[in-house]
């Protein structure tokens, strides 16, 4: 997967989004999705990284508990053919849930920067 093809696959979601966050000041309206690369577990071979595998974490933030949005993730995630785990917080100080989706992603082009990645 290209990470032009992760950055599709957030946006048919249908919500706004952002790579780990918004970058303007003010508060964004909910619901909304922030998604990052978390960390690696890169295949290495001949001394060199040779297959990159990141994970991929999609946080889901929302004003009330809402199944039909996480069911929209999901079912975004299972068209993709990706195996992921969920977690659940209420973020108290947000007065906001967040529900995090992880997987690992096979990358299959070389890594773009952050200004690419917003105009995908």
């Amino acid at each position: 997967m290209t990470y032009k093809e992760v950055n599709t696959m957030i946006s048919s979601c249908g919500l706004d989004y952002a790579y780990d966050h918004f970058t303007d000041d003010t508060a964004h309206e909910l619901p909304f999705i922030c998604f990052f690369y978390s960390s690696s577990d890169d295949l290495a071979a001949d001394n060199t990284n040779y297959q990159h595998i990141r994970t991929l974490d999609v946080e889901l933030y929302t004003d009330n508990k809402d199944f039909t949005l996480e069911a929209t993730v999901e079912g975004v995630l299972n068209s993709y053919g990706l195996v992921y785990t969920r977690e659940e917080s209420w973020l108290d100080s947000e007065q906001m849930y967040m529900v995090r989706f992880s997987t690992e992603i096979i990358i299959t082009d070389e890594i773009i920067t952050t200004e690419e990645n917003e105009n995908a």
